[in-house]
């Protein structure tokens, strides 16, 4: 048990749980994707850790790259202002993409990213997420692969973060309001 577990009022997703549902997904893609061209893009950095267990279950031929996207800062609040730190280094033209998100909530960010992506002119664009919240939907994001609906708390671990810490937690844990409420 580290320290930061502490901090953790409760554990909504285990390890194990979020272990056995990358299996299922990753088995899943590698179905939908049979002998075609696939391209993994990470939106970094929150997804990095569900995107090097769902890459290693994906059981076809696939490629990766990254995008950096601000939206939170130190807050547990979206500031709706949506900016890229760092973009593609791959041409998606005539591919077949596949965003790995780590929590989908209010919409705007996927909305955003995907609106960009589409410009590209990518064969086919779709999403994967981790996490999914849709008590906080302000925009209608259509999801192709979700690995858990959970509900509206603030939650950690698995590469989500609050000021960035927490992203080493194995498991999805809610954060003590305690520990976000004096920021």
């Amino acid at each position: 048990m580290s320290n930061l577990d502490s901090d953790v009022a409760e554990i909504l997703i285990t390890e194990k749980q979020i272990q056995e549902r990358i299996r299922e997904l990753g088995r899943q893609i590698s179905k939908d994707y049979e002998r075609q061209d696939l391209v993994l893009v990470c939106v970094l950095k929150g997804a990095i850790t569900f995107l090097a267990d769902l890459m290693r279950e994906i059981t076809i031929a696939h490629s990766i790259d990254f995008m950096a996207i601000s939206s939170y800062g130190a807050s547990t609040e979206s500031s709706g202002i949506v900016r890229i730190l760092k973009d593609l280094d791959t041409n998606i033209e005539g591919r077949n993409v596949l965003i790995v998100e780590d929590i989908i909530d209010t919409g705007r960010t996927l909305n955003y990213i995907t609106r960009n992506l589409q410009t590209r002119h990518p064969k086919s664009l779709r999403i994967c997420t981790l996490l999914n919240k849709p008590s906080r939907r302000q925009i209608d994001i259509s999801v192709d692969y979700v690995g858990f609906e959970i509900p509206n708390k603030f939650v950690i671990g698995y590469g989500l973060d609050f000021a960035e810490i927490y992203r080493s937690l194995p498991y999805i844990g809610v954060l003590k309001p305690e520990k976000y409420e004096k920021t």
